[in-house]
């Protein structure tokens, strides 16, 4: 039970809003996009935004991540990471926020174009996004050095790749990841001292004639932290 002395020292301190934004991140077409909005409301209304919310009274935060990304993107058991806390006291004009950053990876071809379209977001590729309102683009660098920092030591790729893809494609998303172009050949011996991929019967006949075959990740591969993946 509460005691009235502990309840004059909550009274005491000010009440202050925390928010969720998401870096959602996906990939397509050889190149790493971000999802971005409109901002429909003042401050900085029409400016390009994250998409977030605020932490419900009844939430904790990961799950007004899981309920922002369900009403973003239309899509549940999405791999997140927290990025960070972003504090300073004047970095929302509305108020005195909090803010937690989480990253998202998602396949876009399994996302809901519609629901994004409906709320009017778009996918931007990294290197061309647009600035972005208070500290999000600040976000979004802290996030993409995290996904980095994961690709370095942990084959990535699983939640932004089709479900069968080739070589070639996971070799690109680490370029596209980044920003660099990375030794195919190097790039596939490291993979196969990995032993995470398997690899199919069947072959990609559109990007060449002599067709690429396919692989996928095997089921119930261990969460593992390999030695580099890439040296950076």
């Amino acid at each position: 039970m509460i005691t009235e002395n502990v309840q004059d020292l909550y009274a005491e301190h000010p009440k202050i809003p925390v928010a969720i934004d998401c870096v959602v991140f996906g990939y397509e077409q050889d190149e790493l996009k971000l999802l971005l909005y409109h901002r429909r409301f003042a401050p900085h209304k029409g400016e390009w935004s994250l998409m977030g919310g605020f932490v419900q009274n009844d939430e904790s935060m990961e799950q007004t991540v899981k309920r922002v990304l369900k009403l973003t993107v239309g899509l549940e058991h999405i791999y997140v990471d927290q990025v960070g806390a972003y504090s300073e006291p004047r970095r929302d004009p509305g108020g005195r926020v909090i803010s937690m950053a989480y990253y998202a990876l998602i396949r876009i071809d399994e996302h809901d174009k519609e629901l994004v379209n409906a709320k009017g977001g778009k996918w931007w590729p990294i290197i061309k996004k647009p600035n972005l309102i208070f500290d999000h683009n600040k976000m979004v660098k802290d996030a993409l050095e995290k996904v980095q920092n994961k690709a370095t030591f942990n084959l990535i790729g699983e939640d932004l790749l089709p479900k069968y893809f080739t070589l070639t494609q996971l070799n690109n998303l680490y370029n596209a990841i980044f920003q660099r172009h990375f030794n195919a050949g190097n790039f596939r011996k490291k993979l196969a001292t990995l032993n995470v991929l398997d690899k199919l019967k069947t072959k990609d006949t559109q990007s060449s004639k002599r067709g690429a075959y396919f692989y996928k990740f095997k089921k119930g591969k261990k969460k593992i932290q390999y030695d580099r993946i890439v040296k950076l």
